[in-house]
C-alpha cells in the first residue's frame, strides 16, 4: 500500500458492541435503582441480588456466543 491509497475505515468488534451495550443497561440500571423510587432496606437488597443474577446471567450468555 502506498501513502496515495486511503486507508480502510475502522469497523468495530464484536466485543466493542457488546461492551457498550453492557455500559449503556447498567447506566438505566443504575438510574432505575437510584432514581425517586424509595423502597426498604429489604427491597433494595432484593433488586441489587436479582441485577447481580441478570447480570452473572448475561454475561454467561455472552461468554457462551
Amino acid at each position: 500500500m502506498t501513502s496515495a491509497e486511503p486507508l480502510p475505515p475502522a469497523q468495530p468488534r464484536g466485543r466493542e458492541v457488546k461492551a457498550s451495550v453492557l455500559a449503556a443497561f447498567q447506566l438505566v440500571e443504575d438510574a432505575r435503582y437510584l432514581g425517586t423510587d424509595r423502597r426498604s432496606r429489604h427491597g433494595r437488597r432484593r433488586a441489587l441480588a436479582e441485577r447481580t443474577v441478570a447480570y452473572r446471567k448475561l454475561a454467561r450468555d455472552l461468554r457462551v456466543s
